[in-house]
């Protein structure tokens, strides 16, 4: 019993770290994203740029004090169903982890 009840704890910590360190750096969880919703090919190839534009109009209609930064993928992946590119991309902060959230076309 109780070495089953260890086994629980150890598997649950090594599920809580990967998921600490895989939304650790805003590339990191972009890379993720990514590679959760299928592409984890593109996942591995592509580079990541900031999004200029939409940080500059972000930082003047910024209201609120959570930390939001743009992501643009320069070889992004293809959407089969609405065969559009999946090109830019939200990084938001929440504590000391960062999510990713596609945000559309540039």
């Amino acid at each position: 019993m109780k070495k089953k009840v260890v086994t629980i704890i150890i598997t649950l910590c090594s599920f809580i770290l990967t998921f600490i360190i895989l939304h650790s750096t805003p590339h990191t969880s972009l890379r993720t994203h990514i590679f959760m919703t299928g592409h984890p090919i593109v996942s591995f190839n592509t580079s990541i740029k900031d999004d200029e534009l939409h940080n500059k109009l972000n930082q003047q209609d910024n209201v609120s004090d959570e930390f939001v930064k743009f992501y643009t993928l320069t070889s992004p992946p293809l959407d089969k169903a609405t065969e559009s590119k999946l090109s830019n991309y939200k990084i938001t902060k929440i504590g000391f982890l960062f999510f990713a959230r596609y945000f559309g076309e540039a």
